[in-house]
């Protein structure tokens, strides 16, 4: 089964397998694939499967849709080809095969109508291997605060969508968070374009929810 891992400045964001004959792309909740970005136009693109073959198709978004570099209104894709959809890059790949750093895939179902404030979907469910253990994302502030979020997943969104969201990828040994949409700080100074790892005690803020990571 085809599958798309998507991804902002070397992080991956989220994985959805292709098991539909028509899988949408854009901000709108409900697309199929939601990138919740202003870059990305509400209805910006369509993934048609046709016996095995998956064709990429642009819906006259704003800012166009890429492959491999180059500008495409409709185009078969092949097997590592690169999407790219403003800063997000979605790699294509067939079959069995697998992602560098790559977990589990979950396959893609229609978008939650509302914002989700904490773990957003689809995400992986199965841990990775190594040393780390499962630390948790604190709420320390907001109606969520005293809520603990375990972050079990190779990839955990954290935020609101519309508003301020983060991802937290868990690595082999320890945590990284980068900034998704809107502004977030950590420990009060504003999160750059780059993974950051976590250390324990670290504070986020994420449009104005301040939130602990908690290493255990």
């Amino acid at each position: 089964m085809p599958k798309m891992i998507v991804s902002i400045d070397g992080v991956v964001i989220k994985e959805v397998a292709l098991a539909k004959d028509r899988t949408t792309l854009g901000r709108r909740p409900y697309n199929d694939i939601v990138i919740d970005n202003l870059a990305i136009s509400g209805e910006h693109a369509v993934l048609h499967m046709i016996g095995g073959d998956v064709y990429l198709e642009d819906l006259n978004s704003t800012n166009g849709t890429y492959v491999n570099g180059r500008a495409v209104k409709k185009q078969a894709l092949e097997h590592n080809d690169v999407i790219e959809v403003g800063k997000y890059k979605i790699r294509y790949l067939v079959g069995g095969a697998q992602a560098e750093g790559a977990g589990p895939v979950a396959v893609v179902a229609s978008a939650p109508s509302g914002p989700i404030p904490l773990s957003s979907a689809p995400t992986v469910h199965t841990p990775l291997g190594g040393n780390a253990g499962v630390a948790v994302i604190r709420v320390l502030s907001g109606s969520g605060a005293g809520r603990e979020l375990s972050l079990q997943k190779v990839v955990t969104t954290i935020g609101k969508p519309g508003v301020a969201v983060a991802a937290v990828t868990r690595r082999l040994h320890g945590y990284v968070v980068a900034p998704i949409d809107g502004g977030t700080a950590l420990n009060g100074e504003p999160l750059g374009n780059e993974a950051v790892a976590l250390q324990d005690g670290d504070v986020l803020e994420l449009g104005g929810t301040r939130m602990q990571f908690v290493a255990n």
